[in-house]
């Protein structure tokens, strides 16, 4: 998340503003980090053949938007406004504006989903938010959830919007403990484990991100970038953000976990 009309942009750049070299920064956090969130998910990763059930939902079905709805504030006064998300040539298109969400209309829980995405021009911001629940929840747009980052350059970051989540060294990748929260003003963003995890603009990347319990994993591009515990919620919706530049979806697939 990084619009500056609902205050995102200035916390990733302040971020930045109090260290310059991040991604040497994010660098020396992957090494202190990796080995523990290893250890996360190893229990996870060993367990999988044996959760993962035969059923696997393609929540994308390649021709509409069935089994979507859009939230778009700027669309409640104005119908006929440009869509935000519609299908094009076999491929799901957030627009990046106006802004708001394509959101599932079912709830999920324990579950893998994958996720394949690419941006068609210049690159910028998107994220797929998980356990989605209140509307609007956050500057009267972002639904309440945790959001899976896919920024350009930050793909994984956690982002805490209404809800909450754990991860291991999380002074140094969320900031002063004091300042922590799930609403606007505070430190939301939680710093994903790698750099170069993303594959170059204009070619497809593959977002994984299993939800089991309170846990919330992410791999990008088959690279463990975050990993997060007690998290707040475990089951919700699941939806896409338009924020700003286009981003393309290929395949959004669903595997359950028994």
């Amino acid at each position: 998340m990084a619009d500056p009309q609902f205050g995102h942009k200035e916390l990733i750049e302040g971020d930045r503003l109090h260290a310059p070299n991040l991604p040497a920064r994010r660098q020396n956090i992957r090494m202190r980090l990796l080995p523990v969130a290893a250890l996360l998910a190893l229990p996870l990763a060993c367990s999988v053949p044996n959760l993962r059930s035969n059923e696997s939902i393609e929540l994308f079905d390649g021709e509409s938007l069935t089994g979507w709805y859009a939230d778009v504030p700027a669309a409640d006064d104005n119908p006929d406004i440009e869509p935000s998300f519609t299908v094009i040539d076999g491929v799901l298109m957030s627009m990046g504006k106006p802004q708001g969400h394509l959101i599932t209309k079912e709830t999920y829980a324990n579950y893998r989903l994958e996720v394949e995405y690419r941006w068609t021009d210049q690159p910028g911001n998107c994220g797929v938010l998980v356990h989605a629940s209140t509307p609007r929840r956050l500057y009267g747009m972002f639904p309440q959830s945790i959001e899976c980052q896919l920024y350009d350059g930050n793909a994984g970051d956690f982002w805490c919007i209404g809800e909450d989540i754990r991860v291991q060294n999380e002074v140094e990748r969320r900031g002063p403990q004091e300042e922590w929260g799930v609403d606007g003003g505070k430190r939301r963003r939680i710093l994903n484990l790698t750099d170069g995890s993303e594959n170059p603009v204009g070619e497809w990347n593959t977002m994984v991100i299993e939800c089991i319990g309170d846990t919330i994993s992410i791999w990008v591009n088959g690279e463990l970038v975050n990993v997060g515990y007690d998290c707040t919620a475990s089951s919700g919706q699941i939806a896409l953000q338009a924020e700003g530049v286009p981003c393309a979806f290929r395949r959004i697939s669903l595997s359950h976990y028994k």
